[in-house]
């Protein structure tokens, strides 16, 4: 790229959010910042914000303006689409930008809580891809008392009728009486694999809520509501598929 052309670097890093320009210069003096794999130390270094990959500090820094990232808390009882063609309730009802997004995987119509929504084609593909493993953890209430070797049979893994499953974490986060709620975290995504795999151990679920995709957390979002992801975490979610 010829000097005149692009935009400034530490400009493109200020307008993505990392910080105000001068500890933007301050993060390219460190060589903390690369530009398609290689550092860059030049405050003057002119780049396309629309082509080059930039990250700070190894996380990836989206500087394409028209990309949206966002977490949205889905109430139980909604379908997990951006429309519905029997008239149900669905993620579009809670949506209010105007870009046109969508989901990253689904979660059961009975199931709550945290699904992305992007518009970025890539980034979604290799979140839902199965070959990258992308951690997802749950909350499942079901009906003690519960063995003290549920978790060893669940880390073991179980028999499934489409084959074997097994927890990657298991842990009782809550206990009032008979009623237990577990936390559960797979990395695959299987129709129903929670409530499979709990039922398959003897422990149906009674009700599931989704709280962590990745590194991206549910935290005190309210159902039926949204927010825009940090520039952070965004970088946390190209780097959980080496983007």
């Amino acid at each position: 790229m010829k000097d005149n052309e692009g935009v400034r670097l530490q400009k493109v890093l200020a307008e993505a959010g990392i910080g105000s320009r001068r500890h933007c210069e301050e993060l390219i003096g460190e060589g903390r910042v690369t530009v398609n794999g290689e550092k860059v130390f030049r405050f003057g270094e002119r780049v396309d914000p629309q082509r080059d990959v930039i990250h700070v500090d190894g996380r990836r820094v989206e500087t394409r303006a028209e990309m949206r990232y966002y977490a949205i808390n889905k109430p139980r009882g909604v379908v997990s689409t951006m429309s519905d063609e029997r008239g149900r309730k669905s993620l579009a009802d809670f949506v209010e930008v105007p870009e046109r997004l969508f989901h990253v995987g689904r979660l059961d119509t009975d199931t709550e809580g945290l699904i992305l929504l992007t518009n970025d084609g890539e980034l979604s593909h290799r979140l839902s891809h199965p070959s990258w493993g992308v951690p997802k953890t749950y909350l499942a209430e079901i009906h003690g008392p519960i063995p003290r070797d549920l978790g060893r049979r669940l880390r073991a893994g179980l028999t499934l009728d489409d084959g074997p499953a097994k927890a990657d974490q298991f842990r009782v986060f809550d206990q009032v009486g008979k009623r237990v709620l577990v936390e559960i975290t797979l990395h695959e995504g299987r129709k129903h694999i929670v409530r499979r795999l709990l039922k398959a151990a003897g422990f149906p679920v009674q009700r599931l809520a989704r709280v962590q995709f990745g590194p991206i957390r549910l935290g005190s979002l309210r159902p039926g509501t949204m927010r825009a992801l940090t520039v952070t975490e965004v970088g946390e979610l190209y780097k959980a598929v080496d983007l």
